[in-house]
């Protein structure tokens, strides 16, 4: 794979009521101005039911359905990244659009499972700034201390 067909993949976040919530609609607004830059690169949207929302969100703006590929099983941001390496195993990396706060985490993510990714930050609703960034105070190093535990489980377990 080249790096204009690495795939574009768009982290699921919260629906409402059917619809993608401000946080994924900024996910996939950028999504979209990632994937008309890159017009040959196939779309990944993932997310235990919000795939599907996130989809129909961007046939209606213009992408093709034949280069959306979905992943309904994801339930956290590593099972997003895993899951979706799994359905481009040869690609030189992932372009992966979360928001501005969810990027550390991604990394975090990204770097424990050997997935290699370009993240592309979309904005974060005004609204949700201050609730989303200190979350993450806490949710990093969270994620980087399960990190650290599943190697040495691992490592003492075999697991």
């Amino acid at each position: 794979m080249s790096k204009s067909t690495d795939p574009v993949v768009v982290l699921g976040a919260k629906i409402i009521d059917g619809r993608p919530s401000r946080m994924l609609q900024a996910r996939l607004a950028t999504a979209l101005s990632v994937a008309t830059a890159r017009p040959a690169a196939p779309v990944v949207v993932t997310g235990k039911g919000e795939s599907d929302v996130m989809a129909r969100w961007l046939i209606a703006r213009g992408v093709p359905a034949a280069r959306i590929i979905e992943e309904p099983l994801a339930t956290s941001t590593n099972e997003n990244l895993e899951n979706s390496r799994a359905l481009f195993p040869d690609a030189s990396r992932l372009i992966v659009v979360t928001n501005g706060f969810h990027v550390a985490r991604t990394k975090v993510w990204a770097a424990h499972l050997g997935v290699p990714i370009q993240v592309v930050a979309a904005p974060t609703p005004k609204k949700s700034r201050v609730k989303n960034y200190a979350r993450e105070v806490f949710a990093v190093p969270h994620s980087a201390t399960r990190v650290v535990w599943r190697k040495l489980a691992r490592r003492w377990f075999g697991r």
